[in-house]
């Protein structure tokens, strides 16, 4: 069976089940903040559907199961030939994108700056400077759920799609897909609200826009550590807010214009577009060295 064909039947069943799965999670179609921690909990669990898909596709296929070599399931760890720098890589990068973006957002939004904003966070001020520790601690503990996702996108979306197509157009296309598939969630308000013009559309559209930059990250250390786990590590850090300025900015003081509204995904997406030229510099000169 073709890399191509294979891949049809994890998206097809990775969309089926997951879409399923958030509509009987979320039959009357609440909002996200609308709805209780439990049913939020509930719809999370949709977090592992990709990964379940993964070992159904390679069960439906007979591709069988390896943890190495050409077509393995990226599962499996190994630190050796110095792979355990991506583990530490992993988990610094989010805090510095974090905090970039929101460089960037309050240089773009200086009226979202809020002095004492930390505090409708229940969070000291002194206990701000630990935010990037805690929330690595906790996204590595709660990587579980991050595995979820990547153990799908990461360890069998993309490498058959590295195979079929040039890198640029996989990124690409992996990243549409990827944001495509949050469409339930973004509907929600899981992503970025509902009170915003153009939604739900608008937000799904920059859905893609971050799944496309934040993916290429994430591809980066899987391929070059040979596993999921790091991209796990990375996703779920990120999903923890890892920033020290995060409780100085109150996006509800942001001004009624298109910089004011959206500073925040614009300072997200350069600071992950700048960590994403660096990515692709870096993997160009590691592919040109392995082949000479």
């Amino acid at each position: 069976m073709s890399d191509k064909k294979r891949l049809l039947i994890y998206l097809g069943l990775t969309f089926t089940i997951s879409y399923a799965w958030f509509f009987i999670a979320n039959p009357d179609g609440s909002t996200w903040e609308g709805m209780g921690n439990m049913r939020q909990s509930f719809v999370a669990l949709g977090m592992v559907i990709p990964v379940i898909c993964h070992v159904l596709t390679r069960v439906i296929t007979k591709e069988g199961f390896k943890f190495s070599g050409e077509d393995n399931s990226y599962f499996g760890i190994s630190f050796a030939d110095k792979k355990w720098i991506f583990f530490i890589v992993a988990c610094l990068v989010p805090w510095l994108v974090y905090e970039t973006a929101n460089v960037i957002s309050l240089a773009l939004a200086p009226s979202t700056f809020d002095s004492e904003y930390y505090l409708t966070l229940d969070i000291e001020k002194r206990m701000l400077i630990l935010m990037p520790v805690y929330a690595i601690v906790t996204g590595m503990v709660g990587s579980f759920a991050a595995f979820g996702e990547e153990g799908g996108w990461r360890g069998y979306m993309m490498p058959k799609l590295l195979k079929i197509m040039k890198r640029p157009a996989a990124l690409i296309t992996g990243g549409i897909i990827w944001g495509l598939w949050h469409a339930p969630l973004t509907c929600i308000g899981h992503n970025f609200g509902t009170d915003y013009p153009g939604f739900p559309y608008v937000g799904i559209v920059k859905m893609c826009i971050f799944c496309t930059l934040m993916g290429i990250m994430l591809t980066y250390v899987t391929e070059m550590s040979g596993s999921v786990w790091p991209a796990a590590f990375m996703h779920a850090i990120s999903n923890s807010s890892p920033s020290i300025l995060q409780g100085f900015i109150n996006s509800d003081l942001a001004s009624d214009t298109f910089l004011g509204r959206n500073a925040g995904f614009i300072g997200m997406a350069l600071a992950l577009l700048a960590v994403d030229i660096f990515v692709m510099v870096k993997w160009n000169h590691y592919e040109k060295n392995r082949a000479a």
